[in-house]
């Protein structure tokens, strides 16, 4: 099974690390995605666990706690690590790091609902998410 080969260059992080609405923050969601899961952990995805080739696969972040993958998502939110691009207000991708020094991106789904993935080696973000998250 192959990962993404391309991340989408349109992709930027905001300028500033300051975070979006504090409403929203208490509204946001982590729901996992099946599509990036091989094993399901405590997600309760449907399916249980469908990776699907050409997916960038969490599992290799080591994270299989909803809990654990809520708790970076709010953290990146609170941290400022957003898009410049939002979708109905929301940030478009949510970026985080993982104790095991692991960047990961959160996608939004719609009306606060994100699901995430680790960032590949090339992708050019990479470097960025990782010196900002350290940097907060």
């Amino acid at each position: 099974m192959s990962a993404r080969s391309k991340s989408n260059p349109k992709r930027r992080i905001q300028l500033q690390n300051t975070p979006p609405d504090p409403k929203l923050a208490e509204r946001l969601v982590y729901t996992g995605n099946p599509l990036h899961k091989r094993n399901p952990g405590d997600f309760d995805l449907d399916p249980p666990g469908a990776a699907r080739p050409g997916k960038t696969l969490c599992d290799g972040s080591g994270i299989f706690s909803r809990s654990e993958a809520f708790k970076l998502l709010q953290q990146g939110f609170a941290k400022g690590l957003v898009s410049v691009q939002t979708r109905d207000g929301w940030p478009q991708n949510i970026w985080a790091v993982s104790a095991s020094q692991i960047p990961l991106e959160a996608q939004h789904e719609g009306n606060g609902r994100y699901h995430g993935y680790p960032l590949q080696q090339f992708d050019p973000l990479r470097e960025e998410v990782l010196a900002r998250w350290s940097s907060t």
